[in-house]
């Protein structure tokens, strides 16, 4: 839901700041005041298409930042648009797109009344409301679920064919490419390793001189430093008579003892290791340069090399048993499209169910809304196999008549934007009571996580009896959304949970608008300026206290 709005220097608005509460939020002020200012802003935050005609006369920046509650989660979203018609947008500080921004959309508030928000309005969106008000989740879940099953079968079908097809050549060079790698014996780290030894062999002169000189001073000659060790320690053992601090490097004699024996040990074997032989240096070169080709080749790591050795080798089993294989995802193949087929059709038959009740519904909900003759049609298509998708096989488009004698047309050829407006409360109205299990009523109160809705022109053409209707349905659907209403009309701004009044006003030659909330005598006093005009009298603030008091919750 909206929780806070703040828009600054966008159109006649300076600066304004709204606190939106849930339930149902009625916004009310003369033609021309700037509410549709506000229904914009909005729209600019769900990513609507941003002008640099729309920033304030003498500002370089428009700015709208909005608080939403998303299933407890707190989304901050701010957009920017320059005079110069550029645009940025921000989600809890970060840099966004307009199209993340859409997405999001969906999840905090939607928007009714203006076309081109209105997603009636396309067909492709039909499907997805019959679902919804069928409460079809579960059985739209198996169809994707058999839909992808069947997909990637078709895909592992694609790819084997292909390969059958190509077999011959492909076998070839799988065959060639094996080969040459299990030539070369390859073993992990081998390269690391060579590329040691080689540094080893290039230096084998000096390493051997090392070598030879580190082990003559630690054990051949006469000096050495295992020979004099042991008279070390026993002038370490008589200062340790004197002062027992010298009795923990004794402790560790034998260890020093024993490192220093088994390093001459190691300098005089590995003497003996190191072939400084030429020939020597010249094989790890070669198999060095080897295994750069085949990483060149098949790398870049020698990892990589292996990886592919073992890659071959399956492709190559493939290949020569791709007639079983292929045979065998034949089958699965059939299988799994029949399974798609069954479930698609239960899927078929549930919706069909599902769009009958929803036109009832629809027209009898319509008959409170002054379209009491308006007739509805959901007519179901079976879409060709290419166009088969998560969603099932079926398309669906409403059509409607919302007058006697009119032939049925797409929805969205013929309706007014005020007509649109209340099918998308009726249908929103029959959606919540199914999804919430409350009646058309609304006796739940409203709650703070629920989505919001924004509805504009709802009042568009009606009055008297079907405007009290009208309102009544928008505080029933505020019992499971948060809702905000834009309205001309008494009746349906009485039974708001909170009234918001919108005024324009001229000071030092610019013009301003203000939002601010209406509580007790102010309430009283925009209801008798909406039932009475300009003339209020006390007989209208009257019939307006009555109104307010009728509607109470």
């Amino acid at each position: 839901m909206l929780r806070f709005l703040r828009v600054r220097r966008l159109a006649v608005i300076d600066s304004v700041e709204v606190e939106f509460d849930p339930g149902l939020n009625v916004l009310t002020g003369e033609t021309g005041a700037g509410k549709s200012i506000l229904v914009e802003a909005v729209g600019l935050l769900l990513g609507g298409r941003a002008s640099g005609d729309l920033v304030r006369t003498g500002e370089d920046t428009a700015t709208i930042e909005a608080i939403f509650d998303s299933g407890g989660e707190e989304l901050l979203i701010r957009r920017e648009i320059s005079a110069q018609g550029r645009s940025r947008a921000f989600i809890n500080g970060e840099l966004t797109t307009s199209s993340a921004l859409k997405n999001l959309s969906a999840r905090v508030i939607e928007l009714h009344g203006q076309r081109e928000h209105q997603t009636l309005l396309d067909a492709a969106t039909h499907l997805a409301v019959v679902d919804q008000a069928g409460s079809l989740d579960a059985l739209v879940g198996t169809v994707a679920a058999s839909f992808e099953r069947m997909r990637a079968v078709a895909d592992e079908l694609a790819r084997v064919r292909q390969a059958v097809a190509e077999r011959g050549v492909r076998q070839d060079l799988a065959a060639f490419q094996l080969a040459e790698i299990e030539r070369a014996n390859v073993k992990s780290g081998e390269d690391a390793d060579l590329a040691a030894t080689r540094h080893v062999l290039a230096s084998a002169e000096r390493v051997e001189r090392l070598c030879r000189d580190s082990y003559a001073a630690l054990h051949e000659r006469d000096d050495s430093i295992l020979a004099g060790l042991g008279g070390v320690w026993r002038r370490v053992a008589d200062l340790a008579a004197i002062d027992p601090r010298f009795l923990r490097y004794l402790d560790g004699k034998d260890a020093i003892k024993c490192e220093l024996e088994d390093l001459a040990a190691f300098l005089r074997r590995y003497v003996d290791t190191i072939d400084a032989r030429p020939a020597r240096l010249q094989e790890v070169e070669e198999r060095l340069a080897l295994l750069e080709r085949l990483k060149r080749k098949y790398g870049p790591a020698l990892g990589d090399v292996i990886a592919r050795r073992d890659t071959l080798r399956q492709e190559l089993a493939d290949l020569e048993r791709g007639g079983e294989r292929l045979v065998e995802i034949e089958r699965d193949a059939r299988a799994t499209r029949e399974r798609f087929l069954d479930d698609a059709r239960v899927l078929s038959d549930a919706r069909r169910r599902a769009a009958t009740e929803l036109v009832r519904a629809l027209e009898k909900a319509l008959e409170e809304l002054a379209m009491d003759r308006t007739r509805f049609e959901p007519r179901f298509s079976a879409l060709d196999e290419r166009a088969w998708s998560a969603q099932g096989i079926d398309g669906v488009e409403l059509y409607v008549s919302p007058n006697p004698g009119e032939d049925l047309r797409p929805l969205a050829r013929i309706v007014s934007g005020g007509e649109l407006s209340r099918i998308m409360l009726a249908l929103k109205t029959i959606m919540a009571a199914s999804r919430h299990g409350w009646s058309d009523a609304g006796t739940r109160p409203p709650s703070a996580a629920a989505p919001g809705l924004i509805f504009d022109e709802v009042d568009a053409g009606i009055g008297g009896r079907v405007a009290d209707v009208v309102g009544s349905r928008l505080r029933a659907l505020a019992s499971a959304f948060q809702v905000l209403c834009i309205t001309h009309l008494p009746q349906i701004a009485a039974y708001a949970d909170t009234h918001f009044q919108i005024d324009k006003r001229v000071e030092a030659g610019r013009t301003h608008t203000t939002v601010k909330r209406l509580e007790g005598a102010e309430r009283v006093e925009e209801i008798s300026r909406m039932l009475g005009g300009a003339g209020v009298t006390d007989g209208i603030r009257a019939s307006a206290r009555e109104m307010l008091t009728h509607r109470r919750p």
